[in-house]
């Protein structure tokens, strides 16, 4: 796991790209607990999104899962390879496997979220 990633409770990773945007997508351990993934329903370039919401929705061969925006901005930039590729998902979770780009609305937001760490620990109560 990247020790420069943060992580939500919602199993997300944001990686700060330290130019006011955050790239997002969901943690190995998500991906482990969800199995083989054969879509992603990828958010709209342009949307406005609020931290909370759910912004993109993930489906396995066991279940759907929503994806939850870890921070409040607009969305700039698609991965488009997940369309034909879903599985980069399971293969690479914080590589090829990521959602979205997305330009912070505040960076002080990156603030409220769980360090590497912080997210290891909760995963393996």
């Amino acid at each position: 796991m990247e020790s420069n990633l943060k992580f939500t409770q919602s199993h997300e990773w944001i990686l700060d790209n330290s130019d006011g945007t955050v790239t997002v997508g969901i943690s190995d351990h998500a991906q482990q607990l969800l199995g083989d993934v054969v879509y992603v329903d990828l958010p709209a370039i342009g949307d406005d999104i609020d931290a909370g919401d759910n912004f993109s929705l993930v489906e396995s061969v066991k279940a759907a899962s929503d994806v939850y925006a870890p921070v409040t901005g607009e969305i700039l930039e698609v991965n488009e390879e997940l369309e034909d590729s879903p599985e980069l998902i399971n293969e690479e979770p914080y590589q090829g496997g990521w959602i979205a780009k997305i330009k912070l609305s505040d960076p002080s937001c990156l603030d409220d979220l769980l360090s590497a760490e912080d997210y290891l620990a909760t995963i393996e109560e």
